[in-house]
Formats: C-alpha cells, sequence, structure tokens
C-alpha cells in the first residue's frame, strides 16, 4: 500500500471487535474502506502477506466459535499451511479486524491506542 493510501479495514460487520474499530476510525475522522469478510473472503496471497508480517499465530482467532466447532482433527498439528488452508476455508477463524495502513504494514484485532500511534489526532 502507498504512502497516505486510504487504509482497508477487514472484518464481519456484526463482530465487537469490528464495530469499535469502525467507531473509532468513523469518531476521529480517519477515511477507511471497509472489506466484509463474508462477502469477499481474503485471498491466499492476502493471508501469506498478512502471517508474514504478523504470524500466523497472531492471525488465527483460537478463541472464537468457529474454531471451537471445528473436528478435533482440524485443530491438530497445525502449522502456517495447515492454518492457512483452514483460514482460506473458514474466514471467521481470522482474528478481526485486520487493518492494513500506511506503507503497507497490517494491525491484526482492535487496541484503541495502537490505532491512536497509527492515526494520531489531526490538530485543526
Amino acid at each position: 500500500m502507498p504512502l497516505n493510501a486510504t487504509p482497508t479495514l477487514y472484518g464481519i460487520p456484526n463482530c465487537g471487535s469490528v464495530k469499535k474499530a469502525r467507531a473509532w476510525l468513523e469518531a476521529r475522522g480517519v477515511v477507511y474502506r471497509f472489506v466484509d469478510f463474508k462477502k469477499t473472503p481474503p485471498t491466499d496471497s492476502q493471508l501469506t502477506d498478512w502471517a508474514a508480517k504478523r504470524g500466523w499465530e497472531v492471525l488465527l482467532n483460537r478463541r472464537g466459535t468457529t474454531f471451537r466447532g471445528l473436528a478435533e482433527g482440524e485443530k491438530a498439528e497445525l502449522d502456517a499451511a495447515r492454518a492457512k488452508a483452514l483460514m482460506l476455508k473458514y474466514p471467521s477463524l481470522i482474528k478481526r479486524p485486520v487493518l492494513e495502513h500506511g506503507t503497507g504494514d497490517v494491525t491484526v484485532g482492535f487496541d484503541a491506542a495502537t490505532y491512536e500511534a497509527l492515526f494520531p489526532a489531526q490538530s485543526t
């Protein structure tokens, strides 16, 4: 992503963390693009890029109902390739939101302090 490009927020609209991130961005007037995982699942190359930048362990949401609902065999002996295959098959396994910003960096999950550092308040 080129410097100063519009950030892109990936997630599911009814996810609590995604709602918090969107509300935070909107309250501060940050222009961003939203991509709904349900309508536009991430591609293999996107997951590869995100995992390279943040690690597949960070991307994989092991706490959600989708992961808990997987068969034990699917959860066993996870490595980068198996985790990516599962996230491609079940986008709900991706920790949300995923934010592409700045010079191509990626932030996973929502933390107000992290977002504040990325998008400091503009003085007028």
